[in-house]
């Protein structure tokens, strides 16, 4: 990914799911953020993983992209919920090796 350095720089020094939303002009509701900030987050990180190949030139079009991608994630969360949406794995039921399913998450694969 290939983002502008002053959108970097500024990108940086936000913290906090509200952060990011204020940076970004999104209106939100503190309810929805209170409960649900670190998937909110962690949603737009993976949308933004999954689109970098379509990263526009511009600051200013870089800006937008990264806006339409966080209004997105806190969507998602407005309309659904945690263990709905399934952002972490925790929440993602594996397989497991008598038949059922487990919620189990190695320790190798908490940082993958």
């Amino acid at each position: 990914m290939n983002i502008d350095p002053s959108l970097a720089k500024d990108l940086k020094s936000l913290v906090s799911a509200e952060d990011f939303l204020n940076f970004f002009a999104i209106p939100y509701e503190q309810n929805i953020v209170h409960t649900n900030r670190l998937h909110i987050l962690q949603r737009f990180h993976d949308y933004l993983m999954r689109n970098s190949n379509e990263i526009p030139d511009s600051v200013e079009e870089q800006h937008q992209w990264h806006k339409q991608w966080l209004e997105k994630a806190y969507e998602d969360f407005v309309s659904s919920n945690a263990q709905k949406e399934k952002v972490f794995r925790v929440f993602r039921d594996t397989p497991s090796a008598d038949g059922g399913t487990s919620t189990f998450t190695p320790i190798e694969e908490i940082f993958k």
